[in-house]
Protein backbone atom coordinates (compact mmCIF):
# COMPACT_ATOMS: atom_id res chain seq x y z
CA UNK A 1 0.00 0.00 0.00
CA UNK A 2 1.31 3.36 -0.93
CA UNK A 3 1.24 6.60 1.48
CA UNK A 4 0.44 9.38 -0.34
CA UNK A 5 2.45 12.90 0.73
CA UNK A 6 0.30 15.57 2.17
CA UNK A 7 -1.07 18.64 -0.97
CA UNK A 8 -0.75 21.75 0.77
CA UNK A 9 -1.47 25.15 -0.91
CA UNK A 10 0.18 27.97 0.93
CA UNK A 11 1.50 31.50 0.13
CA UNK A 12 4.69 32.17 -1.16
CA UNK A 13 5.56 34.99 1.63
CA UNK A 14 4.90 32.17 4.28
CA UNK A 15 7.00 29.39 2.88
CA UNK A 16 10.02 28.54 5.31
CA UNK A 17 13.59 29.77 3.71
CA UNK A 18 14.97 26.43 2.38
CA UNK A 19 11.71 25.59 0.74
CA UNK A 20 11.72 29.42 -0.98
CA UNK A 21 15.35 28.41 -1.98
CA UNK A 22 14.51 25.02 -3.69
CA UNK A 23 11.61 27.00 -5.59
CA UNK A 24 14.05 29.46 -7.14
CA UNK A 25 16.67 26.64 -7.94
CA UNK A 26 13.46 24.77 -9.86
CA UNK A 27 12.29 28.06 -11.38
CA UNK A 28 15.59 29.79 -12.16
CA UNK A 29 13.94 31.78 -14.88
CA UNK A 30 10.80 33.50 -12.70
CA UNK A 31 7.94 32.30 -11.94
CA UNK A 32 5.15 32.88 -14.32
CA UNK A 33 5.41 30.82 -17.31
CA UNK A 34 5.04 28.10 -14.85
CA UNK A 35 1.15 28.73 -13.07
CA UNK A 36 -0.62 26.26 -13.18
CA UNK A 37 -4.90 27.26 -12.42
CA UNK A 38 -7.44 25.08 -10.21
CA UNK A 39 -10.87 25.77 -8.85
CA UNK A 40 -10.98 25.90 -5.27
CA UNK A 41 -13.04 24.54 -2.69
CA UNK A 42 -15.42 27.68 -2.95
CA UNK A 43 -15.54 27.48 -6.98
CA UNK A 44 -12.62 30.58 -7.54
CA UNK A 45 -10.23 29.95 -10.47
CA UNK A 46 -6.90 30.25 -8.22
CA UNK A 47 -3.25 30.01 -9.68
CA UNK A 48 -0.37 28.56 -7.91
CA UNK A 49 2.73 27.32 -8.94
CA UNK A 50 3.39 23.32 -7.92
CA UNK A 51 6.53 22.07 -6.23
CA UNK A 52 7.31 19.20 -5.25
CA UNK A 53 9.18 17.96 -1.95
CA UNK A 54 9.82 14.43 -0.74
CA UNK A 55 7.52 15.31 1.86
CA UNK A 56 5.53 17.45 0.43
CA UNK A 57 3.20 18.67 -2.85
CA UNK A 58 3.18 22.43 -2.86
CA UNK A 59 0.72 24.93 -4.92
CA UNK A 60 2.59 28.51 -4.10
CA UNK A 61 -0.72 30.72 -4.21
CA UNK A 62 0.49 33.49 -6.96
CA UNK A 63 -1.15 35.57 -9.41
CA UNK A 64 1.13 36.36 -12.33
CA UNK A 65 1.36 39.88 -11.69
CA UNK A 66 2.33 38.74 -8.07
CA UNK A 67 4.83 35.80 -10.17
CA UNK A 68 6.59 39.13 -11.62
CA UNK A 69 6.83 41.36 -8.78
CA UNK A 70 8.38 38.82 -6.54
CA UNK A 71 11.29 38.11 -8.87
CA UNK A 72 11.54 41.90 -9.85
CA UNK A 73 11.68 42.54 -5.90
CA UNK A 74 14.25 39.90 -4.99
CA UNK A 75 17.95 40.30 -5.49
CA UNK A 76 18.75 36.51 -6.14
CA UNK A 77 17.55 37.53 -9.84
CA UNK A 78 19.22 39.82 -12.36
CA UNK A 79 17.32 42.78 -14.05
CA UNK A 80 16.20 39.85 -16.97
CA UNK A 81 14.63 37.91 -14.20
CA UNK A 82 17.10 34.96 -14.01
CA UNK A 83 18.26 33.96 -10.73
CA UNK A 84 22.16 34.49 -10.48
CA UNK A 85 24.63 32.58 -11.50
CA UNK A 86 25.79 32.29 -7.74
CA UNK A 87 22.69 31.77 -5.74
CA UNK A 88 23.24 27.83 -4.86
CA UNK A 89 27.14 28.89 -3.96
CA UNK A 90 25.67 31.56 -1.66
CA UNK A 91 22.90 30.10 -0.49
CA UNK A 92 24.32 26.30 -0.07
CA UNK A 93 27.26 26.91 -0.22
CA UNK A 94 27.93 24.31 -3.12
CA UNK A 95 27.67 23.97 -7.16
CA UNK A 96 23.85 24.53 -8.01
CA UNK A 97 24.06 21.45 -10.10
CA UNK A 98 25.41 19.38 -6.46
CA UNK A 99 21.57 20.63 -5.18
CA UNK A 100 18.59 18.75 -5.07
CA UNK A 101 15.96 20.36 -6.53
CA UNK A 102 13.50 18.17 -7.78
CA UNK A 103 13.77 18.59 -11.50
CA UNK A 104 10.37 16.54 -12.60
CA UNK A 105 7.27 18.45 -12.29
CA UNK A 106 4.52 15.59 -11.38
CA UNK A 107 1.54 18.19 -11.37
CA UNK A 108 -1.37 17.25 -12.98
CA UNK A 109 -3.00 19.94 -14.65
CA UNK A 110 -6.35 18.28 -15.24
CA UNK A 111 -6.47 17.66 -11.43
CA UNK A 112 -8.78 20.29 -10.03
CA UNK A 113 -9.49 18.70 -6.57
CA UNK A 114 -10.59 21.60 -4.65
CA UNK A 115 -8.53 22.47 -1.41
CA UNK A 116 -9.67 22.30 1.83
CA UNK A 117 -8.94 25.50 4.32
CA UNK A 118 -6.80 24.86 7.45
CA UNK A 119 -6.90 28.01 9.22
CA UNK A 120 -6.73 30.26 6.32
CA UNK A 121 -3.24 30.64 5.51
CA UNK A 122 -2.21 26.91 4.50
CA UNK A 123 -4.65 24.26 2.70
CA UNK A 124 -4.43 20.66 2.02
CA UNK A 125 -5.57 19.76 -0.91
Amino acid sequence: MTTSKPRIVKDYDRLPEDIINRVKLKYPDGFVDHLVSYTDKEGKKVSALPFDTDEVYYLIRMTASEARQIIEDDEDYDEDGMLRDDFAVDTFGEDESDVSSDDEDDYDEDDNEPAEEEGGEEEEF
